[in-house]
């Protein structure tokens, strides 16, 4: 896969493309459709895209990655490109849908999946037989893709199509092999636009101005609470447990306007008093308690309840779906996808979830591919935004207490971040910048003449 990557990408960043007559005028009238003026570095990525079958964009939050890819997305467009988005997870298409107002897919949807009678395995329909039609590619959240997964999309393209990677290095990488986009960044044999402004908005956030102090090994100011930013010292873990149950069910609920479902808890760990086994089943006593009126199944460790938020945990290809209205069905569920138990028959042989208007049906060899999801380690919230999210800092092994993960952790939330916990693990993560060792050869392969 690795010599596939290289070879395709390596051949994409050698074809220089004509820029469009008049590029300049161009940009201009897109500013002004979009009511903005871009900042040097965005113009660049503009510009870049113009002139490149690939390009690299990357950045940290609050630098305008999202203007510049609002800005790429325009001028494709204008210049009569057929367009597709996609990134890894559903929750990350969805949101890049949302951020540019047309539709993104998962990279598996995008490519489509198929079963081959031959091999007893699934496929991708699209490939090199098969290419997409589309004139361009997107893909948000690269640092979540691994390398097979690239090579199946860089198979699918046409050999004149052009391929935006956009993605944050310092996120956690994929949980896949390989060190996608870091290796592509370090080979320099991609063109690439990093911005690193902190536009004056973003500036005016604390999640976003500790996230960077983080990202450059500089503990944030856990004294000061700001409006977006809190840390609520509470050594003990389990009066961590208690004060986040009390914070979804209660006090943000209350005093801030954000309901429970908008809240996500996330810990470093699955195990100890504060990971997510003990934090789902506190948090699932607390905001979906039982009744008469709700059946319940379990399975496993899990008590499963209708009500409850649930997440799919690995990918099924072959799980169908049917839409909600019932106009549309198809197949595919996938590590990541997060949904809310609709209903449980009497016998628990049936659970059925609402993955946002997509309804599947688990039967009982299919309930250890779901698990709660009030909270979720960081790993599995990566490529998702909340509206507020919660950081158990208490327990956890120290190869999950990174810098990495705390960073990660900050960037999910979108208004309102709290850390609940020991201040000395806080220290700890931002000191902590091991990085689990990746062998991979595709950063060689790309340099290589």
């Amino acid at each position: 896969a690795e010599e596939y990557v290289a070879f395709r990408l390596a051949e994409m960043a050698a074809h220089e493309l004509l820029p469009p007559a008049g590029l300049d005028g161009l940009i201009g009238r897109i500013e002004a459709e979009q009511g903005i003026t871009y900042a040097p570095q965005q113009r660049q990525a503009v510009e870049l895209a113009a002139r490149s079958q690939v390009v690299l964009l990357t950045g940290g939050p609050g630098t305008g990655k999202t203007t510049s890819l609002r800005g790429v997305l325009a001028l494709f467009d204008a210049l009569g490109l057929e367009t597709a988005l996609a990134a890894p997870t559903g929750r990350a298409a969805k949101r890049l849908g949302e951020t540019c107002g047309v539709e993104a897919l998962t990279i598996h949807r995008l490519l489509e999946t198929q079963f081959d009678d031959h091999t007893g395995q699934l496929v991708f329909s699209h490939c090199e037989d098969d290419p997409l039609r589309a004139d361009a590619v997107i893909v948000d959240e690269t640092s979540m893709v691994d390398i097979s997964l690239m090579r199946a999309l860089l198979a699918a393209l046409r050999g004149d199509c052009r391929l935006i990677l956009v993605g944050d290095p310092d996120q956690l990488p994929s949980v896949g092999p390989g060190n996608l986009l870091s290796d592509l960044i370090r080979s320099g044999r991609v063109p690439m636009v990093r911005l690193t402004e902190i536009f004056r908005q973003a500036a005016e956030s604390a999640i976003v101005m500790n996230a960077h102090s983080v990202n450059r090994g500089e503990v944030p100011d856990l004294h000061n609470n700001k409006k977006d930013f809190f840390f609520l010292r509470r050594r003990d873990p389990q009066r961590t447990a208690d004060t986040i149950v009390e914070l979804c069910r209660t006090r943000l609920p209350e005093k801030m306007g954000i309901p429970a479902e908008q809240i996500q808890v996330l810990s470093p760990t699955r195990k100890h008093t504060t990971g997510t086994q003990s934090l789902n089943a506190a948090l699932q006593a607390a905001l979906n308690p039982p009744a008469e009126d709700k059946p319940e199944r379990r399975f496993g460790p899990f008590l499963f309840r209708q009500g409850d938020r649930v997440m799919q945990v690995r990918n099924n290809y072959d799980l169908m779906w049917k839409a909600a209205d019932g106009l549309s069905s198809g197949l595919g569920v996938f590590n990541g996808d997060v949904g809310r138990i609709t209903g449980i028959d009497p016998r628990g042989e049936r659970i059925t979830v609402d993955f946002e208007g997509r309804i599947v049906a688990y039967t009982p060899d299919l309930l250890g591919e779901l698990e709660p999801a009030y909270a979720m380690t960081v790993h599995k919230a990566q490529g998702s935004e909340y509206r507020a999210v919660i950081l158990a800092a208490c327990d956890g092994a120290p190869m999950l207490l990174t810098r990495g993960v705390l960073y990660t952790a900050i960037t999910r939330a979108r208004e309102l971040f709290i850390v609940v916990g020991d201040e000395g693990k806080v220290v700890q993560m931002v000191h902590n910048d091991r990085q689990q060792r990746r062998y991979s050869g595709l950063r060689a392969r790309l340099s290589a003449p």
